[in-house]
């Protein structure tokens, strides 16, 4: 019997499979939405595709995000002031497999770059980018949690959002209710 009183089914064995696999792969099974966290910084500009964008609250209107070390373009988007969290759609499938990857190249004309005013780089044909600064962030092993304050957001053509699934990108299917 576990803490909650319930019971668990019989041959269940939690110790089968390591915390470290049985959370790899139960979350290689949980589609997420996809995210594009751009900065600029004294460096110039960097970014990172990201799947553990959530929403976190409304006072202050706050989202939640986390990177793996706090070095390259995690590390720029950690010490920059303000960063955009770009919600992608299908049509920016090889811009995240792009991003997702160190050493790929960023930020080309090519890719449709742009810039805010406020000098963040800008992909203008995503759903939304949401402007963001930290109030918080967490070290936990080799990551860092962060908690954003959303400062503003630009709004573009409204599109099925992109998830990331089974490692691989996909779109959203049917609505089923």
């Amino acid at each position: 019997m576990s803490d909650t009183g319930r019971v668990a089914p019989t041959g269940y064995d939690a110790t089968e499979v390591s915390g470290l696999d049985a959370l790899k792969d139960a979350f290689r099974q949980h589609p997420a939405g996809v995210s594009l966290i751009t900065a600029h910084t004294p460096e110039g500009s960097v970014g990172l595709t990201a799947s553990s964008v959530a929403s976190v609250g409304i006072d202050p209107p706050a989202l939640s995000f986390s990177v793996t070390r706090a070095t390259g373009s995690a590390g720029g988007i950690l010490r920059a002031d303000t960063y955009l969290v770009h919600l992608l759609d299908a049509r920016h499938a090889a811009l995240a497999a792009t991003f997702a990857v160190s050493g790929t190249e960023r930020f080309t004309e090519a890719q449709g770059w742009s810039e805010l005013l406020t000098g963040e780089p800008y992909m203008p044909d995503t759903r939304v980018a949401l402007r963001c600064r930290t109030l918080h962030s967490l070290g936990v092993g080799s990551s860092v949690i962060v908690v954003a304050e959303v400062l503003g957001a630009v709004f573009g053509e409204a599109a099925e959002p992109m998830v990331h699934v089974e490692r691989k990108f996909r779109e959203l299917g049917d609505v089923i209710s």
